[in-house]
């Protein structure tokens, strides 16, 4: 079996969480007798300017076959104007207008695009759906192709460019019932093959230590992932600010990722930066609760480690995402708005049996759904299905 990953970036530097899942899962899938797995990307690292920083070429990565083109062009500085005007009113957007603003996101990588149409593999797995080489290769696909949207409501979704992207795909996999139902809704895709699957997380073992009081050090709640407004984490960092005027205490903040726009500072707050796998899990198992400010996620791959390390997770109601897992797992709890967010802090550090409980029922959840071994062994068998179908043929929808 033969099957290539269209990406916009890729490698194990690269942290966001559609990239993070495509490589994990070329990894996986690499590993097993039979597989062949390649990878069609860009040179770039960064999302924001897609600047070529790694050289082109072919690079074998973890077991993976990673193919680089160098891009033609990345995030023009006009975008960032046309993006306002157009996202404010996404469905009175002219096709013409939604067309230049992909262009001009970037990365525009035209050689990408031709090596995606050249590929004469079983499959050809593309994710995310919001960019060129996306917007710009599936349509022009010679085998059966697999859209990984991790798709959530904003408002590029709803631009007129992006109905025959998803028109274009043989089948779809998808992270959460309630990413499955949006597109769905938007798209009417429920002819075809698609396959409800999550992600896949790795256990840290009995070695992290689980107890936020462990070694006398002071609570934190902890958030990891990128460091940025449209993140969340300026909202987070103003609600935990109210929280510590109304509640002087020890407890702190502690943000982990890549810094793109920092919060205010704060004596309480404390910026880390990029930590690697054993200071991460460190952290989600010394914390009080991970807390996920983001509003638009498609999965959330450390609200499942948090759970999988044993801790309790606060995320943002207005991701349905995130609820939709608290839900599953009463692992959780949503907030929406301060009065919720210090609700639920304050319970969190008044009844550690509580916290304990619901770290306990998130990692029950975890190992019943995503564990690598049942994930990727799911995942084999639905691409070995597609892989036998035209492109565009319609068939019976997956689980």
């Amino acid at each position: 079996m033969r099957v290539a990953f269209v990406v916009p970036r890729y490698g194990p530097e690269v942290i966001g969480g559609a990239e993070t899942a495509a490589r994990l899962f070329a990894e996986h899938l690499a590993a097993r007798p039979g597989w062949k797995v390649e990878v069609l990307t860009t040179c770039a690292e960064d999302f924001v300017t897609w600047d070529d920083v790694y050289p082109p070429g072919t690079d074998a990565i973890a077991g993976v076959t990673v193919h680089r083109f160098a891009s033609l062009a990345g995030r023009d500085p006009s975008f960032h104007p046309l993006s306002a005007a157009l996202l404010a009113d996404p469905r009175a957007a002219s096709a013409d207008d939604a067309d230049r603003w992909v262009d001009l996101q970037g990365p525009r990588c035209p050689a990408l695009v031709d090596a995606a149409a050249a590929f004469d593999g079983d499959a050809l797995v593309f994710y995310p759906y919001l960019y060129h080489p996306t917007v710009r290769s599936i349509g022009r696909a010679r085998v059966p192709t697999v859209l990984h949207p991790a798709a959530h409501d904003e408002p590029a979704l709803h631009l007129p460019v992006f109905p025959p992207v998803f028109a274009a795909a043989t089948a779809f996999v998808f992270q959460t019932r309630a990413e499955r139902r949006l597109v769905e809704e938007t798209f009417g895709v429920g002819a075809r093959p698609q396959l409800l699957l999550g992600l896949g997380v790795d256990d840290p073992g009995a070695g992290v230590p689980g107890s936020p009081t462990r070694g006398g050090e002071p609570p934190y709640l902890v958030a990891l992932g990128r460091v940025d407004r449209h993140k969340g984490t300026t909202l987070l960092a103003s609600l935990f600010a109210a929280y510590k005027r109304r509640h002087p205490s020890a407890l702190r903040l502690v943000l982990a990722g890549p810094v793109v726009e920092a919060p205010p500072p704060h004596p309480d707050v404390d910026v880390l930066g990029p930590v690697d796998e054993a200071r991460k899990w460190e952290l989600l198992a010394g914390a009080t609760a991970l807390v996920s400010p983001s509003a638009f996620e498609a999965f959330s791959l450390v609200v499942a480690e948090a759970w999988s390390a044993g801790t309790p997770v606060l995320v943002n109601a207005a991701c349905e995402a995130t609820v939709e897992h608290c839900r599953r797992s009463s692992g959780g709890v949503p907030f929406d708005g301060y009065a919720a967010f210090e609700s639920a802090v304050d319970l969190l550090l008044a009844k550690p049996e509580v916290r304990d409980r619901l770290g306990r029922s998130g990692r029950a959840y975890v190992e019943r759904r995503f564990r690598w071994p049942v994930v990727v062994e799911r995942y084999a068998r639905f691409l070995a299905s597609v892989a036998q179908r035209r492109p565009g043929a319609p068939g019976p929808a997956g689980r």
